[in-house]
């Protein structure tokens, strides 16, 4: 039978332990094709040997009985470039509407950029197709725009806008560096609901054989939305965790997959958290008793996991390789150890797996 755990604590937590250094030709530029292709470290949270294998072998390394729970959460194109009345060239990316119509961008060019600004939304050949009003500033490039009278932002990010690639993904040649494959590639099959500016990426793995051959091994699912924001992404500046403050993010779980998840739950069977955004849905709407339930929800959350964070729902998670000093690398710390994690780290890079968004993928267990 299940039971309540979490992973022994660490020293005390910093910033700067989770750190560690990456030789540039590990950073996956494309994703493995098929994408079940991808290489698959099993790292066993209790101690033991990693173990080498193929995402396609994930049914065999998971038990009859798991249930794997996914973000069904769609990714919109985010992604924009923006004129300056000089010429200027800015970059942005779309976060979210907020109640009072404005919209929520992350903005960077050169220059200052200030407030009362209007800035002309790009399209094709450089074409100008609507324009933008810099009304406040936030931090770190975040800003509230006034968007164009009576306009739609997914209509609008549709002819304007492209797939919110991490910028260590690199793409030459193309105007916006960015190609068309990446449109599907950046998305997980079973994406439903619009809503993330950046992927899931545990989930770029999943193939239609993997789920099938998931379903023939009776190993159930369950989705939940997580719209992927700024607080998955947001860089980390505070030395001490405690210190930094996550961006909110909307997460929904239904009555069913809260049913599905509460039925394993009682029946003692693990609960395999796919991705990061995953596990901080779940953690975000668990509540009370042993063993500990989800309920439905459709809410927002700055939930923020690092050491020791003790957990309540998720027993295993499938990720990818984060990069260092970010709060998902702290969230995988708190599940496995940190120096057990960054040891594995240093394993898959003698190994030549495959880092971040792109990259290879580790299953804790």
């Amino acid at each position: 039978m299940r039971t309540e755990h979490g992973a022994a604590p660490d020293d005390e937590v910093v910033l700067s332990q989770f750190d560690y250094d990456l030789p540039p030709d590990r950073i996956a530029q494309q994703p493995a094709r098929p994408r079940d292709a991808s290489r698959l470290l099993v790292l066993p949270r209790r101690g033991g040997a990693v173990a080498h294998r193929r995402f396609l072998d994930l049914p065999d390394v998971l038990a009859a009985g798991d249930l794997l729970v996914l973000n069904d959460t769609r990714v919109i194109p985010a992604a924009f470039t923006a004129r300056r009345e000089s010429g200027g060239r800015i970059e942005g990316c779309f976060l979210r509407r907020l109640d009072d119509g404005l919209w929520e961008v992350l903005l960077a060019g050169r220059g200052r950029i200030e407030e009362g600004e209007s800035l002309q939304l790009v399209g094709a050949g450089g074409r100008a197709v609507a324009e933008i009003t810099l009304v406040a500033r936030g931090e770190a490039g975040l800003w509230h725009v006034q968007p164009p009278e009576g306009a739609e932002a997914m209509a609008l990010l549709a002819e304007v806008g492209r797939p919110p690639l991490p910028p260590y993904i690199r793409r030459s040649g193309a105007e916006d560096r960015r190609t068309a494959a990446d449109f599907g590639d950046y998305q997980t099959i079973y994406a439903r609901r619009d809503g993330a500016v950046a992927a899931p990426t545990a989930g770029l793995h999943f193939t239609d054989r993997v789920l099938d051959r998931l379903d023939a091994r009776g190993i159930e699912r369950a989705t939940v939305t997580l719209h992927v924001g700024l607080g998955t992404f947001q860089p980390v500046r505070a030395e001490r965790p405690a210190d930094h403050r996550m961006h909110d993010e909307f997460l929904e779980v239904s009555p069913e997959a809260a049913g599905r998840i509460n039925r394993a739950r009682v029946a003692g069977r693990r609960i395999v958290a796919v991705g990061t955004t995953t596990v901080r849905a779940l953690e975000s709407v668990a509540e009370g008793g042993l063993p500990c339930r989800v309920r439905a929800a459709r809410e927002w959350t700055r939930l923020f996991i690092y050491p020791p964070h003790q957990f309540r729902v998720v027993d295993a998670m499938l990720t990818n390789f984060h990069l260092p000093r970010t709060t998902l690398l702290m969230m995988v710390s708190a599940l496995a150890g940190r120096r057990r994690v960054l040891a594995a780290y240093a394993e898959a890079i003698r190994e030549g797996y495959r880092f971040y968004s792109y990259g290879d993928a580790m299953l804790i267990l």
